[in-house]
């Protein structure tokens, strides 16, 4: 219980303390004019109050991210407290301030064209292909998955029927990827984001209050299938600590904020929150079940992360629990959804220099977006999902990447960017070498392979960046 309590006070502490230092190396300036006030177009361009934008934005990045990833980085055992606190102070909350004030300094450009600003052409085509695809496996996966949930909670006729709840799915996604982001999003996500916390807060309250045992922090790994907390644990958390899926979803909230002095509450702070989330319920599937991480894993092994949630939900909150957990796990993942095929339509946009104002140009992207997105319904993608995880963090590194060679062209420390780069340039690197999806290899060849590259990597960052200056780049 000491270790998780401290863990919660550590990442709050992290929000006021460390967030502050990259707010400030980082440079806000309030006085600067925004893309929503600049470039204001009432349809993706449009100020909003700052507590809405933080409320979205969280809603945005969290959905159930930090709850199904959490329960399935429970399974290591409570190593995995140490990685959401760590992740999310000094890489998840750099990662995604940075995602977001960049696009700000930027006209609210896209991540992928903000990485090929300060990495390159070659790197922003990487990004662009690396967005779109998993922007649309996240948009299909969040339509198909409460579409098969809604079918199945004991209704008759057509209610019971997948395609009538994809359909209506799918209808609810191209309205909301099209119409202005305060008419619909701006106003029903900051009560769905509410919702999230307060689910979470209840959780936490009923594991301190009724005094369960939570296990003290330990380095063991207690991994049923003995699966190496080296990568695979900070492949298996990434919303909740580090995930790259947030980055393409901050540049739709920069193209809203009034002000860079919120930068920090908005990017940083949903980050923190995020990770208290995550951290409540990787407590939670530790320990509600009998056995502990033995339990969970016959709960998950049963019936995936949505039993465990479910479970724990009823089992601490009771009726009330349960219609919270209902909510959260048929409405967060469609309000993930459909942001991300928001994204897709403007990474797309942005890509190709079309603007979004006229609903012309909208439903051009977005058609063909839908059509590819429902007709991976009717095919098994389950072998492409197997590399969403490896796709993400890799996103992730390139964006911490592009923070640092801008830190560098600013002439700030880059090292709150660079270090976490090069941790996770290890991480995707060693995971893909070892993984089944990847190369199978041995432990033997992928760690120093992994981190040999990882060491690569940050040499030629030092010689091409560094010591150059980057004068060549462009700034902002």
């Amino acid at each position: 219980m000491i270790s998780f309590l401290i863990s919660l006070a550590v990442l709050v502490l992290g929000y006021f303390t460390y967030g502050t230092v990259v707010d400030k190396i980082f440079g806000s300036d309030p006085e600067r004019v925004t893309p929503a006030v600049a470039l204001n177009d009432g349809i993706d361009y449009v100020p909003l109050k700052w507590y809405k934008i933080f409320l979205i934005q969280f809603l945005n990045i969290a959905g159930l991210g930090p709850i199904f990833g959490a329960v399935m980085g429970a399974l290591f055992g409570p190593a995995a407290f140490l990685w959401i606190v760590l992740g999310t102070i000094f890489a998840g909350g750099v990662h995604d301030f940075f995602s977001g004030m960049l696009s700000m300094r930027h006209d609210g450009k896209s991540i992928p064209e903000i990485v090929g600003i300060y990495l390159g052409d070659k790197m922003k085509m990487v990004m662009r292909v690396f967005s779109v695809i998993l922007l649309i496996l996240v948009g299909t996966v969040f339509m198909a998955g409460p579409a098969g949930l809604l079918a199945n909670l004991g209704m008759t006729g057509i209610f019971a029927n997948k395609w009538f709840w994809l359909g209506l799915i799918l209808t609810y996604y191209f309205v909301a990827t099209i119409v202005p982001v305060d008419k619909l999003i701006g106003k029903i996500y900051p009560l769905f984001g509410a919702v999230l916390l307060i689910m979470a807060v209840g959780v936490g309250g009923a594991l301190v209050f009724g005094k369960m045992p939570i296990p003290e922090i330990t380095l063991t790994n207690m991994h049923p299938k003995n699966l190496s907390i080296w990568p695979m644990l900070f492949i298996t958390i990434a919303c909740g600590a580090i995930s790259g899926f947030h980055s393409t979803q901050s540049p739709l909230m920069a193209r809203c904020m009034p002000s860079e002095k919120y930068g920090r509450r908005v990017f940083y702070g949903a980050m923190i929150g995020e990770g208290m989330v995550a951290l409540i319920w990787a407590a939670a599937a530790m320990t509600f079940f009998d056995g502990g991480v033995t339990g969970l894993a016959e709960t998950v092994a049963a019936g995936g992360a949505g039993l465990v949630v479910n479970k724990i939900s009823l089992g601490l909150l009771g009726p009330v629990g349960g219609m919270l957990a209902i909510l959260g796990v048929i409405a967060c993942p469609i309000t993930s959804g459909d942001t991300a095929f928001r994204s897709v339509r403007l990474t797309i946009a942005d890509a190709i220099g079309l603007k979004q104002e006229g609903i012309k140009n909208r439903l051009l992207v977005a058609l063909p977006v839908f059509a590819i997105g429902f007709s991976l319904n009717f095919v098994n993608f389950s072998i492409i999902w197997r590399y969403f995880a490896w796709s993400n963090q890799t996103l992730a590194t390139i964006v911490l990447w592009t923070a640092a060679v801008y830190l560098v062209v600013k002439k700030r420390n880059h090292w709150i960017a660079t270090i976490p780069a090069v941790f996770m340039t290890a991480v995707v690197t060693t995971y893909i070498l070892q993984a089944p999806e990847g190369l199978r290899l041995s432990t033997s060849i992928s760690y120093p392979v992994g981190i040999a590259t990882a060491i690569a990597i940050f040499a030629l960052f030092l010689f091409k960046v560094v010591n150059k200056k980057a004068e060549t780049l462009q700034t902002a």
